[in-house]
């Protein structure tokens, strides 16, 4: 049995990818998208065929701007074509340029909804990714009334992860490797061992916080660096892993430890954290690389966002 295959046993696998391809290849129970695996998808000459048709389609929707609705039809494009090859659900984001705007984050979000019951694809294999800023969470909490799913991103502090759990989030993808990144920096070193890497503990906290206190919110560990982090957080509900190292777990036999477990959590001496909209900016305002990596994570995808509007409007408009 090789690491893929064994991890499996313990968490469920999700594709960190817009490549359509590597989701054929790795067979996963979901699948996840964002604006920067969106615009490196519609470089590749393959996938030409659906940009194009999103273009197309778009100059037929009567509301809204022409560029808008051609980036929402090929972020539903690409999730369409990759829910015919999964059993499960696909993530799609909303604008990360929305990302301090309620109202506008819900109605995106509805749009995207619509977008897809149009190609009668049901909301229950759609999750809404929202970048887990205050105002994003707020929405998540209208979406979630309204029995529409969410994925939080852009998490990197346990505020973040309680404040999406209080609102009843689906999910929140907490980010391993951009922890990693932000504590290399700051502390000036090249490398952790697996067992002292600073996301995995944050995730890991994160998990057991989760568990003790019986949130039906569930955790996917997500922007691996390297596959060690991954099996540090064996046991964790879901893992949403790149195509590079979901082929280096496939290409290794060595066993893999059950590491994070629901059952131990409950035992852990875990305090209770209040969370209300002050306690969330004080804490993240008390966590610099959380408060940096949030602001970095959404300046990156819309740059993103950007580079594949130019590419349209240069190409097909």
């Amino acid at each position: 049995m090789n690491q893929l295959e064994a991890i499996k046993k313990y968490t469920t696998i999700v594709a960190d990818t817009g490549d359509i391809q590597s989701i054929q290849s790795y067979q996963p129970q979901d699948a996840t998208t964002n604006p920067s695996l969106i615009f490196q998808a519609s470089q590749q000459d393959e996938y030409q065929e659906i940009v194009a048709r999103a273009v197309k389609d778009s100059q037929g929707i009567q509301s809204g701007n022409l560029l808008e609705n051609v980036l929402d039809e090929l972020s539903v494009s690409f999730g369409a074509e990759i829910l015919k090859l999964i059993p499960g659900r696909v993530s799609t984001e909303v604008d990360a340029r929305l990302s301090f705007d309620t109202e506008a984050s819900y109605e995106k979000a509805l749009k995207i909804i619509q977008m897809y019951s149009n190609r009668g694809i049901s909301k229950d294999r759609i999750l809404i990714k929202l970048a887990s800023t205050w105002e994003g969470i707020e929405a998540c909490r209208l979406l979630e009334k309204e029995g529409i799913h969410c994925n939080m991103t852009l998490l990197f502090d346990i505020s973040q992860a309680i404040a999406c759990a209080e609102v009843d989030a689906t999910l929140i993808s907490p980010f391993v490797g951009r922890i990693l990144d932000w504590y290399k920096v700051s502390e000036g070193k090249d490398s952790y061992l697996p067992n002292e890497d600073p996301g995995v503990i944050s995730v890991t906290n994160i998990f057991n916080y989760f568990k003790k206190y019986d949130y039906k919110t569930v955790v996917m560990g997500a922007s691996f660096r390297n596959k060690d982090e991954i099996l540090q957080l064996a046991g964790c509900d879901l893992l949403t892993i790149a195509p590079k190292l979901l082929q280096e777990l496939k290409d290794c036999e060595e066993s893999v430890e059950h590491k994070l477990n629901s059952v131990k959590s409950k035992a852990l001496p875990i305090d209770r954290i209040p969370m209300d909209e002050k306690s969330f900016r004080w804490m993240m305002n008390q966590n610099a690389m959380a408060t940096e990596k949030l602001a970095e994570g959404i300046r990156k995808f819309t740059v993103d966002l950007e580079k594949l509007e130019r590419f349209i409007k240069e190409k097909y408009l």
